[in-house]
């Protein structure tokens, strides 16, 4: 088990964030934090302190540099359990980061409004996946939260743990970490790769250089085609909601492989019939 002393926080999703930071204060979690974050944070009572004032730099470039600095990556990335890592912090004034809580610039957002690509570069986030991959890679000693959603149950285990959070949320944190950067390099790369150049963003080619999708599990399935195989049904990560994966089963026993073909066969007959 380890303890939460002291916490990043830079969100562009602010919802929750500061009921959230709130709850980390009351357990006695140092907060460090950035921009309209750190604004957010201090309107709302939260003792924060701004990034410029714990690295000693301000931000700067437009914003484009505020976290990348060795005061936050070395307090992320030390393995603590590393003497030769302790060592180097101790000389160098670098404190130990037990939480980073991050998300991304809304890229896929941003370009999904034909917007420019001055805009769309723009919206390419550098600092929030360099920390996240840093905390994900030493969940060991570190936990990454990205998404609201996990911030009660982080929440939660943290009151019930006197302040610590075990290695298997750590872990499962880390794990949608890399789920969700790997999205995101993917939204970028599919994004840039169907302009013929930056001067043609207005007539992007019908079929980009490399196209990558993520999909997510919707559940496992009984069996597979045959009742000796496996299988699990997935759906586009970025699907519009509104597809057969979304659907609600109401009863029954568990689906199978063939039920999935079935239900999509029935789906395609309905689409084709109109109203008179």
């Amino acid at each position: 088990m380890k303890k939460i002393r002291r916490a990043i926080i830079s969100v562009t999703d602010k919802t929750g964030v500061a009921e959230f930071a709130k709850e980390l204060s009351s357990l006695g979690v140092e907060i460090i934090s950035t921009g309209g974050t750190a604004e957010l944070l201090l309107k709302a009572g939260v003792n924060v302190i701004p990034i410029s004032s714990y690295t000693g730099f301000p931000e700067m470039l437009d914003g484009r540099l505020k976290t990348l600095h060795p005061k936050i990556h070395g307090g992320i990335l030390a393995v603590r359990s590393n003497t030769a890592h302790q060592k180097d912090m101790a000389a160098h004034g670098i404190l130990p980061i037990d939480m980073v809580v991050v998300n991304l610039y809304a890229f896929e957002k941003t370009v999904a409004k034909r917007c420019s690509l001055e805009d769309a570069i723009e919206n390419i986030d550098i600092g929030g996946p360099t920390m996240m991959r840093s905390a994900a890679k030493n969940y060991s000693d570190v936990a990454a939260v990205v998404d609201p959603e996990d911030y009660t149950g982080v929440i939660g285990e943290m009151r019930e743990k006197l302040g610590c959070l075990s290695t298997d949320t750590r872990f499962r944190l880390a794990k949608k970490v890399f789920q969700l950067t790997a999205r995101y390099d993917a939204a970028i790369s599919n994004y840039l790769g169907s302009l013929p150049d930056a001067a043609q963003i207005d007539a992007p080619k019908k079929f980009p250089d490399t196209f990558t999708v993520q999909f997510e599990k919707v559940q496992d399935l009984r069996y597979g085609e045959n009742p000796h195989q496996s299988a699990a049904f997935y759906k586009r990560s970025c699907g519009a909601g509104k597809g057969l994966a979304d659907a609600k089963q109401l009863q029954g026993k568990e689906l199978s492989y063939n039920n999935i073909l079935d239900l999509n066969a029935a789906v395609a007959l309905v689409a084709d019939l109109h109203e008179n």
